[in-house]
């Protein structure tokens, strides 16, 4: 590279001490993070942490609460449910937020509403208030992944993209996939009212800091909102995901057994509202108006990274919920030993995200998304063995292979798909991950519990134990993972590295860190 440089500019090889200058200006970047940028980057993180952890924190829980509030089942799920719903409304109405709210209000305004949300569950004395805390508490949650993400796409130099996208993998991938395991463990000694209580002080002492140490970053326009958008997404988006749910039984298999034809209803009405949605974004995109610009799939990157993250969210969830009915309902284990089981997977998820982010910066997503997703598909491989009297080994082991395979996928996608985007699109680019997050959670847990059904059901028509039903059923579904986990490996060879990251060349064919526009307007965004 010296060589190539020396033999094209003679002027700058004449004074020979001045050799270690190339060195510096090949890599400005990756020298180190601005102090301030990196403590607003770390506080986001730990914040967003709290709030995303909170999303499957209760999935264990419900037994305990059922028993202390005196409700049943179908009642208690809409704690999951309304959590569920709420951040599908909210997240795609994020982009708009951050264009209009400053990035100091932003946080404020979705930690506050966090808390709020912790205190009242906490405090809860019914069903009824407790459910309005979680509704309030996935106010906040939806507000601050978007914000989180825009944030470091903004003022972090495009060569330590990865390595900073690595550290919010952890908050994306592994909260989640630790929730429940965090809240056996608290269940195991104390009361479920300390899922809540546990988290507030950590919500208000964040909340505190943070409204003393976020600096503000971009700027704020005054674009109006789309009243008509806003409906249309919400209910567009909540049906979509309460229809999926109820296919999930809500996260029930005995339920989802005797699912009525609502949610196909539901679902129906949302996929036709989800088009007009879609319809009016196109429309109002052409004067930088809509609620939600699509014009981020212009990004070849883009749309090939929200394709694979949809199936890769859809197996990581469903994979949280499948696991554990197999093994309490087959193996006979222990919500508390469930957990213990699951909980390697996602220490290393969360271990490996860094590291990945690290190799993603030096190599790009390709070398990382193929080895990944054919480790995903190695592990499913693994749990398709399962049998009435499998060792729980054998599910950390396959477990385990799934954690390292999604962690060398997640990073790469993210900062893929938000990489790829101009700063005009990138709160869009962020909202619309978000809201992919919530469907494909959704939409994953729906399909393989209704497939790890429809197998259970299958077999027991041929004379199989209930036990055996649930074996053949979950072990089918791992199979025809590992199947989509392959098919994802093709198509990951077509991403590419994004213009401009380290060691990717200064121009390239990806369109939209400058998507094509109509006449006119593309200098209105960017002038915005």
């Amino acid at each position: 590279m010296l060589a190539t440089v020396t033999s094209s500019s003679p002027a700058r090889t004449a004074p020979e001490p001045a050799r270690p200058e190339p060195d510096h200006a090949a890599h400005p970047a990756p020298a180190r993070l601005d102090p301030r940028d990196r403590s607003v980057i770390t506080l986001l993180l730990i914040s967003a942490f709290v709030v995303i952890l909170n999303e499957t924190i209760l999935s264990v829980a419900l037994p305990r609460i059922m028993h202390d509030l005196t409700i049943d089942a179908s009642t208690a799920q809409w704690l999951t449910t309304a959590f569920m719903l709420t951040m599908a409304v909210i997240i795609p109405i994020t982009g708009f937020l951050m264009q209009r709210l400053t990035t100091r209000q932003m946080f404020s305004t979705a930690m506050t509403l966090f808390t709020v949300g912790t205190a009242i569950c906490a405090l809860a004395p019914s069903f009824a208030p407790l459910l309005a805390g979680r509704v309030v508490q996935a106010s906040g949650t939806a507000m601050m992944m978007p914000l989180l993400m825009t944030t470091v796409m903004q003022i972090v130099p495009p060569s330590l993209h990865g390595r900073v996208m690595g550290n919010i993998s952890i908050v994306i991938s592994v909260a989640p996939a630790v929730g429940p395991t965090v809240s056996g463990l608290v269940l195991s000694v104390l009361p479920w009212r300390f899922l809540f209580v546990l988290v507030l002080p950590i919500a208000i002492g964040a909340l505190a800091l943070g409204v003393r140490r976020i600096e503000n970053v971009g700027e704020t326009s005054h674009t109006r909102v789309d009243i008509l958008s806003v409906l249309l997404s919400g209910i567009g988006f909540g049906s979509l995901v309460y229809g999926l749910a109820g296919l999930g039984g809500g996260h029930d298999a005995a339920a989802a057994q005797h699912t009525s034809s609502t949610p196909l209803i539901v679902l129906a009405v949302g996929a036709v509202v989800l088009a007009l949605f879609v319809l009016r974004q196109l429309s109002l995109q052409r004067r930088d108006a809509a609620l939600l610009d699509l014009r981020t799939f212009a990004s070849k990157n883009f749309a090939l990274s929200v394709i694979l993250m949809v199936l890769m969210m859809g197996a990581m969830f469903g994979m949280i919920v499948l696991l554990p009915i197999y093994a309490q309902s087959v193996l006979g284990l222990e919500t508390v030993q469930v957990g213990l089981m699951l909980l390697p997977g996602g220490l290393v998820m969360g271990l490996a995200a860094p590291v990945v982010g690290r190799l993603y910066d030096r190599f790009g997503p390709r070398p990382l998304l193929v080895p990944g997703l054919l480790l995903v598909v190695t592990g499913m491989l693994v749990l398709s063995r399962i049998g009435t009297e499998t060792t729980p080994l054998l599910i950390v082991g396959g477990h385990l292979l799934i954690s390292v395979g999604l962690a060398c996928v997640f990073t790469p996608l993210f900062t893929n798909a938000l990489g790829s985007l101009r700063p005009q699109l990138m709160s869009h680019g962020s909202a619309i991950v978000g809201t992919v997050q919530q469907v494909a959670g959704a939409a994953g847990t729906a399909v393989m519990v209704a497939l790890m059904v429809a197998g259970s059901a299958a077999a027991q028509a041929d004379g199989a134990t209930p036990a055996q039903g649930i074996v053949h059923g979950t072990a089918t579904v791992f199979l025809i993972g590992a199947g989509l986990a392959l098919g994802s490996a093709v198509v990951a060879l077509f991403v590419t590295r994004n213009p401009g990251e380290s060691g990717a060349p200064e121009t390239g064919s990806e369109e939209a860190l400058e998507p094509e526009h109509e006449p006119g307007q593309g200098r209105a965004a960017t002038a915005r």
